[in-house]
């Protein structure tokens, strides 16, 4: 079963595009200076900000949950670029694609007030369990705010239902076992929103440790995929400064292309959303 994917749309004007499938030149700017990792891919670059490709696997940065770990993006970056960068948002360990960050204080500053504004546009692909009855809905559920902080607060998810499928692996007393590809578009941003949304949903998100279903991650585990299937695939935010319009994507790297794979969701089923507001 296969629903029909958003048709592409043209860039609005004041809009700059942005969609690199490969690291940039290398340069003085971005060569690689450690040599026990490969140069973290840049998808968009100017003097005041920048977009990285995050890999899934890499935490961000060191926190409580880091447990030990001493690789973090933001110190191969900052080694990378041999410049200070602040991060304007995170992204979970195990989740990929465009992470940004800023050059200087007051670029910073400006990007963090348009997050809080609503102003950037933040859009995740996913691979759930089951398939969602509606094609497009939203999940408006509290969430608290992680280990330590028991205070809960509004968290709003607008959900897209792009593609169907099943493996013919038996659920329960089903013979085969069906997952969706979704488009996920927070509308705040809490600790772990769009996979504890999935969870409250009962459509748990594929590769999910915390909150998915195990059975279902040994599913894609014999099939080959080794990671959480949560991509940030797009972000549109606009420039400080100037308020141009920016908008920059990250393909999808070769483990979530292998689970799409599975059921035969290629490149041209994955097309540039329309709101699901």
């Amino acid at each position: 079963m296969r629903d029909a994917a958003s048709p592409a749309r043209p860039a609005a004007p004041g809009v700059t595009r942005h969609a690199v499938l490969s690291p940039p030149p290398a340069s003085a700017d971005n060569a690689p200076v450690n040599e026990r990792h490969p140069p973290l891919r840049l998808l968009y670059l100017d003097p005041s900000l920048a977009v990285v490709d995050k890999p899934a696997g890499l935490m961000v940065h060191d926190s409580k949950l880091a447990r030990g770990e001493d690789d973090f993006l933001a110190d191969r970056l900052r080694e990378q670029l041999g410049r200070p960068i602040f991060l304007v948002h995170r992204l979970d360990r195990a989740t990929s694609g465009c992470l940004l960050l800023a050059f200087d204080r007051e670029s910073a500053g400006a990007l963090g007030k348009a997050l809080m504004a609503g102003e950037v546009e933040k859009d995740y692909l996913a691979v759930c369990r089951g398939w969602p009855a509606e094609e497009r809905f939203t999940v408006d559920h509290d969430l608290d705010g992680g280990p330590g902080k028991p205070v809960k607060k509004p968290a709003v998810t607008h959900f897209q239902r792009l593609l169907s499928g099943e493996l013919a692996v038996p659920a329960g007393e089903f013979p085969t076992s069906r997952y969706a590809l979704l488009r996920c578009q927070p509308q705040t941003g809490r600790f772990r929103q769009i996979r504890r949304h999935l969870k409250h949903l009962s459509h748990h998100l594929i590769g999910d440790t915390s909150h998915g279903d195990g059975r279902h991650n040994r599913t894609f585990r014999m099939q080959g995929v080794h990671r959480m299937l949560l991509h940030a695939e797009r972000l549109s935010f606009p420039a400080p400064g100037d308020g141009r319009r920016i908008e920059v994507r990250a393909p999808l790297d070769a483990q979530f292309r292998k689970a799409c794979d599975l059921f035969g969701w290629g490149p041209d089923s994955l097309a540039p959303p329309v709101s699901v507001a």
